[in-house]
């Protein structure tokens, strides 16, 4: 059995032409390692807002009127840890990875997980300056 000829540019057409609508998804990380951010989020039903400033090294976050302040230690462009500078509790302590999964505009998607745990959580931020 033979394949004719005339068969393989139309098959390579299909080919070029389905691979080149795949989505390609946005990612500039190197956009968000600083600035000012808004992170809303839904705890028990309700709105929750939290904003934050981050340089290279810190993140100041105010939440409910309260401010931490965590260290950020970048892993790549795409990944980093918090470790806050003043815990109140044991679980506190714990270091929080982030990783960086998309951005669109003003805002990216991550997830996040306390260092050592499988349990991911995934969120979307803001910047707002």
């Amino acid at each position: 059995m033979t394949i004719s000829n005339s068969k393989y540019p139309i098959l390579f057409l299909f080919i070029l032409l389905f691979s080149s609508c795949q989505k390609q998804v946005e990612c500039n990380p190197k956009d968000f390692k600083t600035g000012t951010f808004e992170f809303v989020r839904e705890i028990k039903g309700k709105k929750q807002t939290s904003t934050f400033q981050r340089t290279d090294k810190l993140q100041i976050e105010t939440y409910q009127g309260k401010t931490d302040t965590a260290s950020v230690r970048w892993v790549n462009d795409y990944e980093f840890i918090l470790q806050k500078l003043h815990p109140r509790s044991m679980a506190e302590e714990k270091a929080i990875s982030m990783r960086i999964l998309s951005t669109k505009g003003k805002t990216y998607t991550f997830e996040y997980a306390i260092v050592g745990e499988s349990k991911k959580q995934i969120g979307t931020v803001t910047k707002i300056n």
